[in-house]
């Protein structure tokens, strides 16, 4: 005979959110808000939960080398190039860095260059006005409101002429350790939406989901899994799905 007690217990672990199965420090409203179909659908909420184990376990296992492939030294420099990054590849951004870091070594470089030169410097990039101008202020602000330091907070960050939530993240998580937030760039966004971890377009709920889905300690290194398999394996137009690792726990396998 099952006792009032046992019941109880029964039914909490059936309905306890998915959020405290994957990522304790989520409140209980957000997941139910973000999965609640999952929430009163036991073995679906299972099989996610699985998944998302399961897909952890293996993009650390293929990507155990995952990093920024942006080349920096600095978290100046990789402000700077993480700028220089929007709608331009890594692997230009890096072809024109060099240049560019010989050329200005402090923030005060940045700020003192002229925007013709500094165009000059940036132009295969693309949008090369706006990035040089968004250098530009972006340096004299920190000159005026960081002592010439660069902020260590998403707020901070993100206030800075030209520099979003995704940049401010990718320097956060690269430059200093510091895990706000997940970087949600377009490859991320693909794969994300790809695996079921998300149904959404939009980076910052994109974000959000991956959030509750993993833990604070991974939020650096999974942006970096998820880029990795996008630009090697899962790409926008031609997915290798035949060839991929996580075929068996990847939904679109069999409709890409």
């Amino acid at each position: 005979m099952v006792n009032q007690e046992q019941k109880d217990s029964s039914r909490r672990n059936v309905s306890e959110p998915l959020s405290r199965e994957l990522n304790p420090n989520v409140s209980d409203s957000s997941m139910t808000q973000a999965y609640p179909k999952l929430i009163s659908d036991t073995p679906k909420r299972k099989s996610l939960i699985n998944r998302v184990k399961k897909l952890r376990a293996q993009l650390k296992l293929i990507y155990a080398n995952a990093h920024c492939e942006l080349d920096y030294k600095n978290p100046l420099e990789l402000l700077v190039a993480t700028i220089l990054s929007a709608q331009c590849t890594d692997v230009r951004v890096n072809q024109v860095t060099p240049l560019l870091f010989e050329r200005c070594r402090c923030v005060h470089d940045y700020a003192e260059i002229s925007q013709e030169a500094l165009e000059k410097i940036i132009h295969s990039t693309g949008f090369f006005r706006n990035k040089a101008s968004s250098i530009r202020k972006t340096a004299a602000v920190i000159i005026e409101r960081h002592e010439g330091i660069i902020p260590q907070s998403l707020k901070e960050l993100s206030a800075l002429p030209g520099v979003g939530r995704k940049t401010a993240n990718v320097v956060l998580s690269n430059a200093f350790n510091i895990h706000e937030g997940i970087v949600v760039d377009t490859h991320v966004g693909r794969l994300a939406r790809r695996l079921g971890l998300t149904v959404h377009h939009e980076p910052v709920k994109i974000e959000i989901d991956l959030m509750k889905l993993f833990k604070k300690e991974e939020w650096g290194i999974l942006s970096h899994w998820l880029i990795w398999h996008g630009r090697r394996r899962c790409s926008a137009r031609k997915p290798d799905c035949a060839n991929c690792e996580l075929r068996q726990l990847c939904p679109s396998a069999t409709i890409l």
